[in-house]
């Protein structure tokens, strides 16, 4: 390798976790622990909001150096470090249109610390039952919210094809997708490439001293940025697409096997 990798970025759902068993594989437990022991950071790349990231920390047992949360929009580290980028009200009003023209849609909201839901439909319900232990809560408010909290992150619960009529709707906005049952919407110039940046900028590494791991449509790009992009076994065929190498699934040891590959461990 031309550099050596300082820095290395999960994402949570298909890549720390198994999809089948809701767990971290003992093998990714020990992966990390041991780039932690080289004195390799070691941070989330997540779409889940920062106010779920005490649940699923605890349920992974690993202490991480940084937390890029909601697609790159909202990251911060438990030494005062945060970095935000909220989405324009103009955008979120179009979509409060969207929704009252379209009373059957489910959506999320996520905020600094709070997320909430337009209605709890029977697809929400099913989508969340997948994931276990780590699920949060499903709460439900009123949408007007968004023009007084800032809102870095909505989600709708729709498929592809309806997905991309909301996004002609919205001029400030894009989608990114991990999950059949559901699409996210952050600012256009937002993702988890940006969320890598802020933490670039505050420890110093260069891009190509960045490694990262993920699955999902909402990876492809952080895969494509980073200095070595790994697709999971199991991902999607845009990450794999995106990726610089691909691993075995998460349940067949995938990212102890990528780091061993590239020679990180």
């Amino acid at each position: 390798m031309d550099h050596q990798i300082k820095a290395v970025f999960f994402d949570i759902d298909g890549t720390l976790t198994s999809f089948k068993t809701h767990e971290v594989p003992q093998s990714t437990k020990d992966a990390i622990e041991e780039l932690k022991g080289k004195g390799i950071k070691v941070f989330i790349a997540t779409g889940r909001a920062p106010s779920q990231m005490k649940i699923v920390t605890a349920r992974l047992g690993i202490d991480f150096d940084g937390y890029m949360t909601m697609t790159g929009q909202y990251c911060f580290d438990d030494n005062g470090f945060l970095k935000t980028h909220d989405i324009d009200k103009t955008d979120l009003r179009i979509f409060l249109d969207y929704l009252a023209d379209h009373p059957e849609v489910g959506a999320n909201f996520a905020e600094e610390d709070y997320v909430y839901f337009n209605q709890i439909n029977e697809i929400i319900r099913n989508q969340y039952a997948g994931l276990g232990a780590t699920a949060p809560s499903l709460v439900i408010d009123d949408v007007n919210r968004v023009f007084s909290h800032p809102t870095y992150q909505f989600s709708a619960f729709v498929k592809e094809d309806e997905e991309r009529r909301i996004v002609d709707l919205l001029p400030g906005c894009r989608s990114v997708r991990w999950h059949p049952a559901f699409c996210d919407f952050i600012p256009a110039d937002g993702g988890k490439p940006a969320g890598i940046k802020a933490f670039m900028e505050l420890y110093g590494f260069e891009r190509e001293e960045c490694m990262a791991f993920g699955d999902g449509g909402n990876d492809v790009d952080m895969l494509a940025y980073a200095g070595i992009g790994v697709a999971m076994g199991n991902g999607g065929e845009l990450a794999k697409a995106s990726a610089d190498y691909i691993t075995a699934d998460v349940d067949d040891d995938g990212i102890l096997k990528a780091l061993q590959h590239f020679h990180v461990l």
